[in-house]
């Protein structure tokens, strides 16, 4: 009989539960969607209940495709959106809505750990930049906005240590995650007291510190009648989504890359290394490989631009058809260019007060020239961020996973603006799902390691830049980089 383990894939617009054999066969997964709710100035939360309903209807799902008396589920692992803020009671019971990533307000709280910290030294300890979007900002934006909410919390949860504690009853996070909330030191792996005395934040507040391959808990009895999940079934840590996007995408060796472009788009990697860029472009976070790190540069609005120009032109049009449309606009888009900063951005300018724009508007361009845009604009600054990389290693080839990996045309333009070869594997969307279902596997000693990864990870299509396109890329990048660096004063207007 088949022995099965369970990956969830906990994303910003909702939940994919996938069943894998331990062959490395995917058996079915579910998506299970949820809401974002943005609002005010750059602000965006999630009701944490969404995430376990979510998590609790899509394991059901999956255990149906099996029969009853086959349903020996040997673990279950996660990856999570990162550098959320939940901050929850002694019960686990949610004080408020989760502040997540997306979320940009505590640019003040920024301010004032550059003060008493200082910028290169948050980067130095951290792995990270100074931003509003991290754990550690938004909890002292709480303290100051909210503190009535604040002092009756126990602890701060991301969002899949949320799901870990409903599931087991344990308060815990491991050190990926952790390295996402700007409070973790990178070299001793533990929470910083000299930011979290600066910051005034206890380290209390913060969950234990784990590996993303130990057990959390196991399966209570209340989570088994909600999940469908034998009670006392094992819960691994998990990891973070971008460093188990990593892995994923088969990067569990020194210095090899890769690209995900999904709601956010991010280039990251692993290295043996804490991996630092003197520009601060991208940040490193730890790895859930044990004794590894994972570099990425992260923007905010790769496929939520798509998203916004499919609902404002083309409502309820499937992307295939708009692939067709980007097909019908020649590269360059017809001299049209867009800067896809509709959240603020992270990677590479850091800046919290951009926005997006359409440059270069003529009469005679059509529906299908903006979607083009709105593509090439993510690819323009997709390759600044790789830009970096290439300051300290050679990058002719990268793994390509994400929902916009289905798109034919969009690789295609993602290779030629980057001028690097790009690999799709067989499941684009499934690459921190299989992270996760390794992670189960080793962690429930299923695998020995995670060379396990080649058990479910295989090369379909390739991708090769265009040498015709790339002359028409060169221009138009220059004018992209031109415009953000021209409106950039202009931004702090709106």
């Amino acid at each position: 009989m088949a022995q099965y383990l369970i990956a969830h894939d906990l994303g910003t617009s909702g939940n994919k539960a996938t069943l894998f054999t331990t062959a490395g066969e995917l058996v079915t997964s579910c998506t299970w969607p949820y809401d974002v709710h943005f609002f005010g100035e750059n602000s965006a939360e999630q009701n944490p209940d969404d995430w376990w309903r979510a998590v609790c209807g899509s394991t059901k799902k999956v255990l149906e495709s099996l029969p009853e008396g086959e349903r020996d589920v040997l673990a279950v692992s996660f990856s999570g959106q990162m550098q959320g803020c939940l901050l929850v009671d002694r019960d686990g019971a949610p004080l408020r809505p989760a502040i997540i990533w997306a979320d940009q307000r505590s640019g003040k709280q920024v301010d004032f750990l550059d003060r008493e910290v200082g910028f290169d030294r948050m980067y130095e300890i951290t792995g990270q930049r100074l931003s509003p979007g991290y754990t550690l900002e938004k909890l002292m934006w709480l303290k100051e906005n909210e503190p009535e909410v604040y002092e009756k919390a126990y602890k701060t949860l991301t969002a899949k240590d949320y799901i870990l504690m409903k599931l087991t009853g344990n308060f815990v996070t491991e050190y990926s995650d952790a390295s996402g909330t700007d409070a973790l030191d990178l070299d001793v792996m533990d929470w910083s007291d000299e930011i979290l005395s600066a910051a005034e934040i206890s380290r209390d507040i913060f969950p234990e510190l784990r590996r993303s391959i130990d057990v959390a808990g196991y399966v209570t009895k209340e989570a088994s009648a909600l999940t469908g999940l034998k009670e006392g079934t094992p819960v691994i840590c998990g990891g973070g989504d971008g460093p188990c996007a990593a892995v994923g995408a088969g990067c569990i060796e020194d210095q090899k890359l890769y690209l995900t472009f999904g709601t956010s788009a991010w280039i990251g990697g692993t290295t043996s290394k804490k991996f630092l860029d003197k520009e601060r472009i991208f940040f490193c976070f730890a790895s859930v490989i044990p004794g590894f790190y994972a570099p990425c540069g992260t923007m905010q609005a790769a496929g939520s631009s798509y998203s916004y120009i499919r609902k404002l032109l083309e409502p309820g049009r499937p992307y295939t058809e708009l692939n067709h449309m980007i097909e019908a606009s020649p590269a360059g888009a017809n001299g049209l260019v867009f800067l896809p900063y509709m959240l603020g951005e992270r990677s590479p300018r850091w800046n919290e007060h951009t926005s997006g724009s359409f440059l270069g508007i003529k009469m005679q361009h059509d529906r299908n020239d903006y979607i083009r845009a709105v593509i090439e604009g993510v690819a323009y600054n997709m390759e600044l961020i790789l830009k970096a990389y290439r300051r300290y290693l050679t990058a002719d080839s990268m793994i390509l996973t994400g929902g916009g990996a289905k798109g034919d045309i969009v690789c295609q333009i993602l290779s030629d603006v980057l001028n690097c070869t790009m690999r799709t594997p067989d499941h684009v969307e499934e690459a921190t799902s299989i992270a996760a279902a390794v992670i189960a596997g080793v962690g429930a000693g299923v695998y020995p390691d995670f060379g396990a990864i080649s058990e479910f990870l295989h090369f379909q299509k390739e991708y090769r830049p265009n040498a015709d396109n790339q002359t028409v890329y060169q221009k138009r990048k220059a004018a992209f980089d031109a415009a953000y660096h021209a409106l950039e004063p202009i931004y702090q207007m709106f």
